[in-house]
């Protein structure tokens, strides 16, 4: 009967042990997810204020275009007799636009 209690015992600590180790482990694991889900959190917080950033730069880019379609439009309207300026006008404009985004893809790149 002696031999059972030691024999037990030697399995109790053998237990004992792979428990700490596969606890020490978990505890590893769970440090490391909580490392990565307060990096997400870091990472998201500053994704959110550069699209509050982006939104009002958006609002003031719409403000503009808007203002410039509609002073396009007056003028339109207004010289419709002049048909040979305003297609001036509209190839000067085309090619405005294509050259600031020729100009604004080689800056970013």
């Amino acid at each position: 009967m002696a031999d059972w209690n030691r024999g037990n015992g030697a399995v109790d600590d053998m237990l004992d042990v792979e428990n700490k180790r596969l606890a020490e482990n978990l505890a590893g694991k769970v440090s490391r997810l909580k490392s990565l889900a307060y990096d997400i959190d870091k990472e998201a917080e500053e994704q959110n204020m550069y699209l509050d950033g982006m939104d009002s730069n958006f609002l003031s880019a719409t403000g503009l275009l808007t203002g410039s379609v509609k002073r396009f439009s007056t003028m339109v309207r207004s010289s419709r007799d002049n048909r040979k300026i305003m297609c001036y006008v509209s190839i000067g404009l085309v090619l405005v636009f294509f050259l600031l985004y020729y100009l604004v893809s080689r800056i970013q790149s």
